[in-house]
């Protein structure tokens, strides 16, 4: 059930301390962690604790939470002294978008030079 923790979430594991992860902020609603496999010096997933699929079902269902995730990338880039120097934060939603992991999340990258259009 959406918002439920899913017990085959490898991203609903590492909210519940089940499955370990660099974990660089916390907070009620959201926990940020280090990305296992970076595409930039700086590189984190920032998720909700509430289990929903991507990120336009979280922000239909719970936009607060959604803003939290926002707010908590920001935080991020400061936190990582990137906000100055620019950062980008993406959304894959669905496997055509390159979506893995189906818990929304938030990808916070920075540190280098990112190009545009990405990919």
């Amino acid at each position: 059930m959406a918002g439920e923790p899913q017990p085959d979430c490898l991203f609903c594991k590492i909210v519940s301390g089940e499955i370990p992860a660099t974990i660089v902020r916390e907070t009620d609603t959201t926990v940020a962690f280090r990305d296992i496999n970076p595409q930039a010096p700086t590189h984190v997933l920032v998720i909700p604790r509430l289990h929903y699929p991507d990120a336009a079902s979280l922000g239909a269902a719970e936009p607060q939470v959604l803003a939290d995730v926002l707010c908590e990338a920001g935080n991020v880039a400061a936190d990582d002294k990137i906000d100055a120097t620019g950062y980008r934060v993406v959304f894959n939603t669905g496997a055509g978008a390159g979506q893995t992991v189906f818990h929304a999340h938030a990808h916070v990258l920075g540190g280098r030079g990112l190009e545009w259009p990405p990919g």
